[in-house]
């Protein structure tokens, strides 16, 4: 049976990248297995080809690119204050095979998948957690804060942060951490199968050495591979939100219509509903530096999409801005690139996508503003007007039978 070892490693050290070479000097290995997915092994190659703008409003999963974005800037930040590009150690190791002619598995879960599992896997409050947690950890990095690389390579320390990580989200830990120590395990078990009589060498990074360790040492314990390997089958909250609201709507607009306040009431009712709407979902696509064609776009469309959950407003603004701002394919270079979140903001390409998630924000905020308010803007006692309503709609109803 081929033989596995693991080498643990910090995504930003000078001390990893001098570990990975001395361990496949000493370790001798047939095959290199690597924390990488075929996409990112092509992008550290240089031989990816960068998505256009037209494939990003086509996948329209825009929060989750983000939340990517932001989590390489804060990776990319540390590598610069450390001195060493992210990602240093996989490349040293993917020299370190070639130069020896030793073959290279790619062992890690394709990134959008990942992201996307990992996304969907949260709950609304937790994304919202996650998301300034994220801002939060930028800052304390653009301020200087210094952060103590190799400690994060000691056990105890990993086994500390990783222990946060899953009281601050459980579900985020799982799609992150445990799923892909299980399919890392089970790659490096089919290599096991495919190597008899070889070495295998594995870099990954520090927090899944021991989650794979222990894998590999009880296979029975690893999950199905199709199940780590597939979009994630969740119930469709966000749907269910979504006609919740137009349902809760329609009835709210009955109920006035037939609670004999006035057709100035209901028409004033919904004429707020658009205007809320709209006023959010626009200044919300200008603080995110959208053209004003963009959130002209949003207090149109704004009330529409709140109502089909099939729609989002921030689709229509993210379009509309890159009509206008016309990103370049260069702009996904330039985001991995920027030197500051300011930088980053300039980028037309950042500028849609961003556009795109505060819309939306925009437009959740206007739904839940308005159930709040709506009462009290139309000077109008709720519970007399429901009562009184959805009396009268029975007896018309019961009257038509």
């Amino acid at each position: 049976m081929a033989e596995v070892k693991i080498v643990g490693t910090a995504h930003v050290s000078q001390k990893s990248i001098d570990e990975v070479k001395a361990a496949i000097e000493e370790f001798r290995p047939n095959v290199v297995a690597i924390e990488l997915d075929p996409a990112r092994f092509a992008a550290l190659k240089k031989q990816a080809r960068d998505p256009t703008v037209q494939d990003v409003l086509e996948v329209r999963n825009f929060n989750s690119l983000l939340i990517q974005w932001l989590l390489s800037y804060l990776q990319r930040r540390i590598g610069v204050d450390v001195g060493v590009e992210p990602g240093a150690e996989m490349k040293a190791a993917i020299a370190e095979a070639e130069s020896r002619g030793l073959a290279i598995a790619l062992v890690d879960r394709d990134l959008r998948l990942t992201l996307l599992r990992f996304w969907k896997s949260l709950g609304l409050f937790e994304k919202i957690r996650m998301f300034f947690a994220l801002l939060f950890s930028i800052a304390e990095v653009d301020r200087g804060q210094e952060i103590d690389i190799e400690a994060l390579k000691e056990q105890n320390v990993i086994d500390a942060v990783m222990e946060e990580f899953r009281r601050f989200s459980p579900n985020g830990a799982r799609a992150l951490i445990d799923e892909r120590d299980a399919f890392i395990a089970h790659q490096l078990i089919l290599l096991k199968a495919q190597q008899p009589q070889g070495r295998i060498l594995a870099i990954v990074g520090a927090g899944h050495r021991e989650g794979i360790a222990r894998f590999i040492d009880d296979p029975r314990t690893l999950p199905p591979f199709d199940a780590l390997n597939r979009e994630p089958r969740s119930f469709p909250w966000a749907t269910v939100f979504g006609f919740a609201v137009t349902a809760l709507f329609a009835f709210l607009l009955a109920a006035i219509a037939f609670s004999g306040v006035g057709w100035m009431v209901l028409l004033y009712a919904f004429l707020f509903w658009v205007i809320i709407h709209g006023l959010l979902a626009a200044i919300f696509t200008l603080l995110a530096g959208g053209h004003p064609y963009s959130a002209l776009t949003c207090f149109g469309v704004a009330w529409m999409t709140s109502l089909n959950p099939m729609l989002h407003a921030g689709w229509f603004a993210a379009y509309v801005e890159a009509r206008v701002r016309k990103p370049p394919v260069s702009d996904f270079r330039k985001i991995y690139e920027a030197e500051s979140l300011t930088d980053m903001a300039r980028i037309p390409l950042f500028k849609v996508v961003l556009v795109a998630a505060l819309a939306n924000l925009g437009s959740l905020l206007g739904t839940i503003l308005y159930f709040i308010f709506v009462f009290p803007l139309l000077g109008i006692d709720p519970g007399v007007v429901i009562f009184t309503g959805v009396h009268n709609m029975w007896a018309w109803a019961t009257g038509l039978v």
